[in-house]
């Protein structure tokens, strides 16, 4: 069983940048990749970005290209989303995923799910 707790999340401005964190516990050894997705009432769940615990390979989704970056600090079991330029169409609740096959843009390919963290951007 794996936990992952979200944290970093908040009102801001557009044009504001926030920085995002996922620790994970439990039985974090058997995760093989991690990622973000953001869904808010209303709207389909989105893709935003994908790791390799271990070899730190990246996906990033047609959102968070050029505007945010994932990282992780292994000996943390600590996953990062950093965002910058935000805009309004940012504004949803983040989810930190994680699972044990390799990097993935896919849903269910992610087991575990945490509570969420809620990002508004107003203009």
């Amino acid at each position: 069983q794996v936990q992952l707790a979200e944290s970093g999340g908040g009102l801001v401005e557009a044009g504001d940048s926030l920085e995002l964190s996922c620790e994970a516990s439990g039985r974090p050894s058997s995760v093989g990749a991690m990622a973000w997705f953001r869904q808010n009432s209303g709207k389909e769940r989105e893709f935003v970005a994908s790791i390799s615990w271990s070899g730190g390979n990246t996906w990033l989704g047609d959102s968070a290209k050029g505007r945010f970056a994932i990282s992780k600090d292994s000996d943390k079991n600590t996953m990062y989303l950093q965002m910058n330029h935000l805009k309004t169409i940012d504004t949803d609740v983040y989810y930190c995923t994680a699972g044990a096959g390799g990097i993935t843009a896919t849903p269910s390919a992610f087991d575990y799910w945490g509570q969420g963290t809620q990002v508004t951007v107003s203009t």
